[in-house]
């Protein structure tokens, strides 16, 4: 794929963007916090699902960003404080959810830490949930991909798709990398005390990432 065919100038466009993504997903946030904890609580399995399911809302974002559905929530604030509020809730809600398993009396490790009878889907849909909930995300896809579309460019919607698979395509490999990672890790928290502490670690974090998406402001028109 040439950096035409997605709407650069150059090589040198192609290779910042390149940079530039693998930093942006290298940032501590929901997404790399979500896809670790899930992996750890739950395995490879969960991990990936979550991840995909992250993926997925990028691709959410991407078509939006693409088609000018996100411009909504730059220049809408009841549709801006609609999806915030929903994003925060719905962290809270993953947050209250580790809280209880931690200060949960008497619980086996194995259950801390493994949801055994929790099918790939749930985490599919959290790793959804947790992206498209986010306008935080949309407003990044709306501003970070035109910065790297060519102004001689005809066909902007199509690079905007295209710019947006490449960057959920590196964002999977990313963290495949992640859930690769994070199974070599998951015997710290073998013990009661362990798991315990990783789920309310978690908690913890979820609840800042939430109060911290609560604290966002509209883009000034």
């Amino acid at each position: 794929m040439t950096p035409a065919l997605l709407g650069l100038a150059g090589w040198p466009e192609l290779g910042l963007f390149m940079l530039a993504t693998l930093v942006l997903n290298a940032t501590p946030g929901v997404d790399l916090l979500l896809t670790v904890t899930r992996t750890l609580q739950g395995g490879a399995k969960a991990g990936m699902a979550a991840a995909l399911g992250i993926n997925a809302g990028c691709v959410v974002h991407a078509m939006a960003a693409a088609f000018g559905l996100a411009a909504l929530l730059a220049v809408s604030a009841t549709a801006f404080l609609a999806i915030k509020w929903l994003g925060a809730a719905y962290l809270l809600w993953l947050a209250v959810g580790m809280a209880r398993a931690a200060l949960r009396t008497g619980a086996p490790a194995k259950a801390l830490v493994t949801a055994s009878n929790r099918p790939a889907w749930a985490d599919f849909r959290v790793g959804v949930l947790t992206n498209v909930l986010n306008p935080k995300v949309a407003l990044f896809f709306l501003a970070f991909l035109p910065q790297f579309i060519a102004p001689a460019t005809t066909h902007k919607t199509l690079a905007f798709l295209a710019l947006g698979l490449l960057f959920v395509l590196q964002s999977s490999l990313f963290l495949l990398v992640v859930v690769v990672l994070a199974t070599r890790l998951r015997r710290w928290p073998s013990s009661p005390r362990g798991a315990r502490l990783l789920q309310g670690g978690g908690a913890l974090l979820f609840m800042l990432l939430a109060l911290r998406l609560l604290g966002t402001r509209q883009p000034a028109a």
